[in-house]
């Protein structure tokens, strides 16, 4: 793949349950820079009866695909940390262009934002399965989700509403606590500080350190 080459998300099946190591999943996760900027913790309180929210079959399909992508494992996995409630909301407010920008650019309480893409995934899985998907034991949920990863990221499928709900799933993950301070390694600082150094007679000012440069 060439320099400039957009990145790609890796497939479900490279990294599913009894696949692969979890972090692998980061090739995929750190192409989602723009959205790292909305933490998990200020989408996890909940409005008690919001209208508009989900439904109780799209929040069980949020909490299997959630536990499907990122399982419990030495650290706690994406249904652990709360992932289904962020996304969810995530859905709500449009994010990752998962709804249109609604009249006004204010969402109504009615307004459903981003959850019809998630009940196409619903109807996906459905259709795949020849019955409802959450009706099927966990080693075929997880092989009908991988097929179904596979068609979405393989060829020139576009703009497919599995990409949408896998990459918000990473998303809520990888910027929790746990995700990023756990799963992850985290330094707020990279490097370390040196109060004191030798300082050469002719020394040269930083190119990096605009506070070093004398406009004077």
């Amino acid at each position: 793949m060439g320099r400039d080459s957009p990145p790609q998300i890796p497939p479900t099946e490279s990294w599913l349950p009894g696949k692969a190591e979890r972090r692998q999943v980061l090739g995929g996760a750190l192409l989602l820079g723009a959205l790292v900027g909305v933490p998990l913790r200020a989408w996890h309180q909940q409005v008690e009866g919001q209208a508009g929210g989900a439904s109780d079959s799209e929040r069980l399909l949020l909490a299997r695909l959630s536990d499907l992508v990122i399982p419990d494992s030495d650290t706690p996995g994406a249904v652990a940390v709360g992932v289904p409630a962020f996304v969810e909301r995530a859905l709500l407010h449009g994010l990752d262009d998962t709804a249109p920008e609604p009249a006004g650019k204010v969402r109504m309480g009615d307004d459903r934002g981003g959850l019809p893409v998630l009940d196409q995934v619903m109807r996906d899985l459905n259709g795949r399965a020849a019955m409802p998907f959450l009706g099927l034991k966990p080693d075929r949920q997880r092989g009908v989700l991988e097929a179904y990863d596979a068609d979405a990221f393989g060829g020139e499928q576009g703009d497919h509403p599995w990409k949408k709900i896998k990459a918000l799933i990473l998303t809520g993950y990888y910027t929790s606590e746990v995700g990023a301070s756990r799963e992850l390694q985290y330094e707020l600082v990279p490097g370390r500080w040196d109060p004191n150094l030798p300082l050469p007679a002719h020394n040269r000012s930083w190119s990096s350190d605009w506070t070093a440069v004398d406009f004077g």
